[in-house]
């Protein structure tokens, strides 16, 4: 008699149930990515919050150095401005993207899709690369209050103290929004947009009271990444000069006053306690509510043609909301090409010695991103594998924790990350007598563990379209489990793994709250760390601006990357 093939897996709610039992080389493999992010993100971070509550003298516990903390008015007014510059943020940031997702998903026009596209392209300039660019174009003697002051005799404060870094950060992270509330109207079902219209509402009383509470787990979702974003964003801050925000406190106590500083590891704490807080109460908010439709995907109402004053005001908006998120963009490629520009509307004139600077003086920052950015993927994209075969595939004990653990990189702001590295390795000796925490690799783990949930993410939605009876006929054929990961699985992720490697690769490429605390020689800095040390001087605000150039144009063309992979490994089922 033949061998009779093991029956496929029963679905439940279209997620297989997997009836088989780990293996020992399935535990060795949770054990050693539990070891990872124990030693990389759960052990830092717990050192952190441990030195918060621990005094220095009798080494005990204690809740002095929050009372310290409380009862010093710049980090009582610093966590209040975070608080602030974060839901001011979030503000401006609605009011951008409400109006850009409403008329994209709701009308036909000319241009849409550029619009579309051309409301995303902030994300792929650091927010901190463009401030200097803004300061040129809105300061008190920018650009735009040149000429104000010409035609009119009158100033407006756009960059001033804290409203400069509510401008400069809301440009730059209002897309989450954009792309989550746009997601949610294509949602809604066109019948009770129909219905509610019977029944006489239209224009803004309809936007108020059906469109816009359908889409709100969408709005939710993306105004919290806002609030996250820009409360635990370091280098903004920093390059506009304001010090009185939570963020930069932390990273100033620790660099001027040391590593033993216990005011700093509070202020960590409360970064973290924010971050998470706020991640909780945005599920709160939608929790026990219903939001679903009868209709699913089924995109709204017909667009609609715009025609005559509403379509000239439409434009007006879109034009007006563009020019403005462009602006950075714009102010940075004016930068990186001026030869002087100061005190006038635009450069006095154009030259490429910028790029030439810095290609030929200061290459290194390049080559160290791409090293650094580059094995920072591949460590995601390999975690990203295991921890969502061992999640889906496997019976592994603890190994939710594994997902759950890495996904809380998310809420552990990047200046945590660093100081948490500090902390815990300083005392760590290399054979060559220098200190762990100096080793250039700790600023690849830490890029790592930053950006792992992206990549984890990407894996695991690659692997849920796999389905499970591909790897059983392997199995059934006598392929080990090991060869059939190898030899079935990872070849038809391969989409998901590259993007998740690409998305990994542009925003590390970037980041410098983690790298900035890490960063102990020039020759070590990546191109994030070198922008900002360029930045801090008028005379290197040029070449500053071209590695800001350079930077825009890597993440453009990894962003570019990961959605033509993307698409690729979706059009297959498309067809």
């Amino acid at each position: 008699m033949g061998t009779v093939a093991a029956p496929a897996a029963p679905m439940a709610y279209g997620k297989a149930v997997v009836p088989r039992d780990w293996t020992w080389p399935q535990a060795v493999v949770a054990g050693g990515i539990g070891l990872f992010l124990l030693a990389f993100l759960v052990v830092p971070v717990a050192n952190v919050v441990f030195v918060a509550f621990v005094d220095r003298a009798s080494g005990g516990f204690t809740l002095v150095n929050f009372q310290d903390f409380l009862a010093n008015d710049i980090f009582v007014r610093s966590f209040w401005n975070s608080i602030w510059v974060s839901a001011m943020c979030v503000v401006w940031g609605t009011a951008f993207a409400l109006p850009l997702a409403y008329f994209t998903t709701r009308f036909q026009f000319r241009g849409a899709i550029l619009v579309q596209t051309l409301g995303v392209v902030p994300l792929i300039m650091p927010p901190f690369a463009g401030a200097v660019a803004m300061q040129l174009l809105f300061g008190r003697n920018g650009t735009v209050n040149l000429l104000l002051g010409e035609w009119f005799d009158i100033n407006i404060p756009f960059m001033e103290g804290l409203n400069g870094v509510v401008f400069v950060q809301a440009i730059h992270y209002f897309p989450f929004i954009l792309l989550n509330v746009s997601a949610a109207l294509r949602n809604i079902d066109r019948a009770m947009e129909e219905s509610a219209q019977n029944l006489g509402a239209s224009g803004f009383r309809l936007f108020r009271r059906i469109i816009f509470p359908l889409a709100l787990p969408g709005y939710v979702a993306g105004a919290v990444l806002v609030f996250v974003k820009v409360f635990d964003d370091l280098a903004t801050p920093l390059l506009l000069n304001v010090r009185e925000m939570l963020a930069p406190q932390a990273y100033l106590r620790i660099t001027s006053i040391g590593i033993d500083d216990p005011i700093g590891y509070v202020i960590s704490v409360v970064l973290i306690a924010v971050s998470v807080g706020s991640m909780w109460i945005s599920t709160l908010f939608v929790r026990g509510r219903d939001y679903a439709t009868v209709q699913r995907g089924g995109g709204g109402l017909a667009k609609r043609m715009i025609t005559g004053r509403d379509a000239i005001m439409a434009y007006g908006v879109i034009i007006l909301i563009l020019l403005l998120v462009l602006a950075p963009h714009f102010g940075l490629l004016l930068l990186s090409l001026a030869t002087v520009w100061s005190f006038s509307p635009l450069p006095d004139g154009f030259t490429l010695r910028h790029y030439e600077r810095v290609f030929f003086e200061s290459g290194q920052y390049i080559t160290n991103t791409i090293l650094y950015a580059g094995l920072a993927g591949v460590i995601c994209v390999v975690l990203g594998v295991a921890i969502g075969y061992l999640v889906m595939r496997t019976r592994v004990p603890g190994r939710h924790w594994l997902d759950y653990t890495a996904m809380t990189a998310l809420a552990v702001p990047g200046v945590v990350i660093g100081i948490g590295y500090l902390r815990t390795y300083i005392g760590v000796k290399l054979p060559d007598g220098t200190s762990m925490a100096a080793f250039w690799f700790m600023i690849v783990l830490a890029l790592a563990v930053r950006r792992l949930p992206y990549a984890l993410r990407a894996c695991t939605a690659a692997l849920h379209q796999i389905s499970r009876s591909l790897e059983e006929a392997a199995e059934n054929l006598g392929a080990t489990k090991g060869r059939t990961v190898r030899r079935i699985l990872v070849p038809l992720m391969t989409g998901g793994i590259a993007a998740g490697f690409v998305t990994s690769f542009a925003t590390a490429s970037v980041e410098l709250s983690a790298t900035m605390m890490l960063v102990q020689r020039t020759s070590d800095a990546p191109l994030a760390y070198g922008l900002y040390v360029f930045m801090q001087s008028p005379a290197g605000r040029g070449p500053g601006a071209a590695l800001g150039i350079i930077a825009v144009v890597i993440v453009a063309i990894c962003t570019f990357l990961a959605h033509l992979l993307v698409e690729k490994d979706r059009a297959p089922a498309d067809r």
